[in-house]
């Protein structure tokens, strides 16, 4: 399971996003309200070390797009920044 599914399952409490919801399907439309995807936001950069600006999230809206908005911005950290 995804990092990010991971923490959509914590912060709902629903195991919907365990499995049932997928990668590339709308987080807004399968449910997730905008202050549960403020929620979600600050998981990650509590859990993952990851920033997301309000820009950022305009542009996330699927669970792979997080994964690889973090994913990508962990390489960078761990590259240095680059």
């Amino acid at each position: 399971m995804s990092t990010v599914r991971e923490l959509l399952v914590e912060l709902t409490g629903t195991a919907e996003y365990a499995g049932q919801v997928g990668d590339d399907v709308d987080l807004a439309a399968s449910g997730i309200d905008s202050g549960d995807l403020v929620r979600l936001v600050l998981l990650i950069e509590q859990r993952l070390g990851v920033e997301i600006t309000a820009e950022d999230m305009e542009e996330l809206r699927t669970i792979a797009d997080y994964e690889r908005f973090v994913a990508g911005r962990q390489v960078a950290g761990a590259a240095g920044g680059a």
